[in-house]
């Protein structure tokens, strides 16, 4: 192929994976921040939920859809698919059919979009583990609890010091190595800290020192998330997310410090994930800084709280 050929030919999608074999700890609501944010800046984004039984990221995404065509108003929505699980007796038969339709919808998107946001079951199946050998970057959203910190290591019960790695550590070093054998890639992983206590506490310490001794053993990052709010909850309905314009047309409500405060911790979190790249996918702290200051919106307190 000549250099020419080699320069016109499209970049494949930077996929980011949303991945815990543990549910409940906000992938997908996570997910949907990312594309949204993705969105707001004019990135190309196409989404894949893998979870075809709860399908909380499809819902999110079907809310979204009917709460912009009820209120009037604008809402970026991504390209998006929901694979199906395999349903036949047999276990191969299954895999077939879910790979088939995992590759469908990742061949659909790779070329025409620049981000690909995969949302995962909370369980070890095949279409999890297909998808976290592909992620360019993989985030693993944590409750911060030993009960959430346990899907990735274990900790001596007297002294809560970290005493081994656990399962699904052990299927992402898998998937890495899995990874590197096929294109000489190594993935981004970022532990995400969600529904942190807005107190200080013993166990809050405790869990981030359990982190961080992790995260030097496994390779990952570490980042605080979405702290424990309600107005993340309230989102969900309409499909909204704390980068939405906070406007009563918008959020169905008068916006409060709540929605200001969640947009805060939500940006701070885009920014950790180093994203987005440069056409040569190289990261710039550049292209980061110009993207961070596209989706800061601040809000006059008068918009917030009334003249």
């Amino acid at each position: 192929m000549s250099g020419e050929e080699t320069a016109q030919r499209p970049a494949s999608a930077h996929v980011v994976v949303l991945g815990n074999e543990k549910g409940g700890s906000g992938k997908s609501t996570t997910a949907m921040h990312v594309a949204v944010a993705l969105l707001s800046v004019g990135q190309r984004v196409a989404t894949i939920d893998l979870d075809s039984r709860q399908k909380s990221f499809t819902h999110y995404i079907e809310h979204r859809r009917a709460w912009a065509r009820r209120a009037g108003i604008d809402l970026k929505v991504p390209v998006h698919f929901c694979v199906a699980r395999g349903s036949t007796l047999q276990l191969d038969e299954n895999e077939a059919i879910e790979f088939e339709g995992f590759a469908e919808a990742v061949s659909a998107v790779e070329r025409s979009h620049d981000f690909v946001v995969v949302d995962t079951p909370g369980t070890d199946s095949y279409l999890t583990r297909l998808a976290h050998s592909m992620a360019d970057t993989l985030i693993t959203p944590l409750n911060d609890s030993f009960v959430d910190l346990d899907v990735i290591g274990t900790v001596d019960p007297t002294t809560f010091a970290v005493t081994g790695e656990s399962h699904y550590a052990a299927m992402v070093r898998d998937a890495r190595r899995q990874r590197r054998r096929i294109d000489g890639m190594d993935m981004d992983w970022l532990v995400v800290r969600n529904r942190l206590s807005l107190m200080g506490s013993r166990n809050k310490r405790l869990v981030g020192e359990g982190l961080r001794e992790l995260a030097s053993r496994l390779g990952f990052r570490c980042a605080d998330g979405l702290a424990e709010r309600v107005i993340y909850r309230e989102f969900f309905p309409r499909g909204l997310t704390a980068l939405d314009t906070l406007d009563e047309t918008t959020l169905g409500a008068r916006p409060s410090l709540a929605h200001v405060t969640a947009r805060t911790e939500v940006m701070r979190l885009i920014e950790a994930l180093r994203l987005p790249l440069d056409p040569r996918g190289q990261r710039r702290a550049a292209a980061r800084a110009e993207w961070f200051a596209a989706l800061e919106k601040p809000l006059e307190i008068h918009d917030v709280i009334g003249d």
